[in-house]
């Protein structure tokens, strides 16, 4: 009985972390993309923000739909939101510029995003 409890607490920690690292990324994309000055150091390399772009997309993407949120709905609302910010940033935001380039980088953060956590839940029990 002790063993099917513990599992049990096991499981429901591991749920809640997979949620709460989603809220992360959220958070951290939402700030990226929406701040009014350009998120992040300037280090100098040459297209480190669209890995950036890439990273914040792919990690929404991949913890979304580890944690079954319905991915037409999630990939949906990543794709809107890679084609909006930059539209935000170009009219909205006068420090920041959008960039097509951006969003090419969002949509292919979306799509390893979720080709990986496919591999991982067809993986899955």
């Amino acid at each position: 009985m002790t063993v099917s409890v513990a599992g049990a607490t096991g499981s429901r920690i591991k749920v809640w972390a997979w949620r709460i690292g989603f809220v992360a990324a959220v958070a951290l994309q939402l700030y990226g993309v929406y701040t009014p000055r350009e998120a992040g150091p300037h280090v100098g390399i040459p297209g480190i923000d669209k890995v950036a772009h890439l990273f914040l997309f792919g990690s929404v993407a991949f913890l979304g739909l580890m944690i079954r949120i319905p991915a037409r709905w999630l990939l949906g609302a990543l794709v809107a939101n890679a084609i909006v910010s930059e539209l935000v940033q170009y009219w909205v935001l006068p420090q920041r510029d959008g960039d097509p380039f951006d969003v090419l980088a969002d949509l292919a953060g979306v799509a390893v995003g979720a080709w990986l956590a496919f591999r991982v839940l067809r993986r899955t029990p």
